[in-house]
C-alpha cells in the first residue's frame, strides 16, 4: 500500500471534520439573514476563483516531486531551456483574469453589503446599542424601554442599529445576521440586519477590551410580530426604569450574570453618552 492511500483517510477526516465544524459553528455558514447569506455566497465565490490559482500548486507540486524523484529512474529531469508561449500566457493570463474577475464581484459586494445601507421591509425596528465594560446596552427609543445582554428583534422586518461605546472600542457581532462593525466613543455607527426566521441567535465583542472580553455575549432573540409586541409591553410594565443611578452602576466593569431589562430610558441617553466624548466641558457644566 503506497503512503497516498495510507494517509488519504485521515485527510478525508481532516476536511470532513473542518466542514462539519463550520456547519455547526454559529458563523454565516448557517445564515439567518440577508446579509449573511450574501457574505456566504460571496465566499464560496472568492473561493472557487482563488482555487484556479491555488488548485494547480497542490496537484502540479507534488506531481512534480513524486516524478522526478531519486528513486525513480525512468523519469529522467532533461529540461529544453527554450520561451514558451502558451505556457507563459497560462502562467500569466489565470492569475490576472482571476484579479479583474474579483475586483468586479467585490466592488460591487462592498457596495451591496454596505451596512450603513437600510434594508428593504416594512416595520423598521430602530434600536440604539451602547459597548460597555462587560456588556451591552440595547436601548429601544420607539419602545422607550432597554435590555443588557438581550436583543429582541421581529423576524421578517429590517432591524437599523445606532451604534457607540461608553469606553474603549468594542466590535459589534451577531455573526448568523453578518455584518461586523466598530462601536467607538462620541462617534455613532449603523448596521442594518434583518433576521429570515425566529430562532436565538449567539452575538458577541469580538474586539479584546480587558479582562471580561470573553464573557461579553449575548443572545438576540428573534421572534414574531404578536411576541414582540408582547414582550415590549411586558417590559413596559416593570418596576425598574433605567435612570441617572442606575447607568452610573450599569457603566462600571462588570459582567452581568443575566439579562437585565428596564420599564422606561431617557429619551436622550444615547446623544448624551456621544455627546459627553464629543462636548466634555460642556456636559461638565450641564450645557
Amino acid at each position: 500500500q503506497s503512503a497516498g492511500a495510507r494517509f488519504r483517510p485521515i485527510f478525508a477526516l481532516l476536511i470532513a471534520g473542518t466542514l462539519a465544524g463550520c456547519a455547526a459553528s454559529p458563523s454565516f455558514f448557517r445564515a439567518a439573514g440577508p446579509v449573511a447569506a450574501e457574505q456566504r455566497e460571496l465566499f464560496w465565490i472568492v473561493n472557487l476563483l482563488l482555487l484556479a490559482v491555488v488548485l494547480p500548486v497542490f496537484i502540479g507540486l507534488p506531481y512534480v516531486l513524486w516524478r522526478y524523484r531519486r528513486g525513480n529512474i525512468d523519469s529522467t529531469y532533461q529540461p529544453k531551456w527554450t520561451f514558451n508561449t502558451k505556457l507563459e500566457f497560462f502562467i500569466w493570463g489565470v492569475p490576472i483574469a482571476v484579479v479583474l474577475a474579483l475586483s468586479v464581484i467585490l466592488w460591487h459586494a462592498t457596495h451591496q453589503l454596505d451596512p450603513y445601507k437600510r434594508i428593504d421591509g416594512q416595520g423598521q425596528v430602530t434600536v440604539q446599542v451602547v459597548g460597555l465594560d462587560w456588556k451591552w446596552l440595547f436601548i429601544y427609543p420607539d419602545q422607550h424601554i432597554a435590555t443588557v445582554n438581550k436583543l429582541v428583534v421581529p423576524a421578517g422586518r429590517p432591524v437599523h442599529l445606532e451604534l457607540t461605546s461608553d469606553t474603549v472600542m468594542q466590535s459589534f457581532f451577531i455573526p448568523q445576521f453578518g455584518s461586523q462593525i466598530y462601536a467607538m466613543a462620541g462617534m455613532r455607527t449603523q448596521l442594518n440586519l434583518k433576521a429570515d426566521r425566529p430562532g436565538v441567535y449567539l452575538g458577541e465583542n469580538t474586539q479584546y477590551n480587558g479582562n471580561g472580553f470573553h464573557r461579553q455575549n449575548f443572545r438576540t432573540y428573534a421572534v414574531s410580530d404578536a411576541q414582540f409586541d408582547a414582550w415590549v409591553k411586558q417590559v413596559q410594565s416593570g418596576s425598574q426604569p433605567l435612570n441617572a443611578a442606575r447607568y452610573a452602576a450599569l457603566s462600571k466593569q462588570s459582567v452581568p450574570e443575566h439579562p437585565i431589562e428596564f420599564s422606561s430610558v431617557p429619551s436622550q441617553l444615547f446623544a448624551h453618552i456621544i455627546g459627553k466624548y464629543l462636548y466634555p466641558k460642556q456636559q461638565q457644566e450641564g450645557g
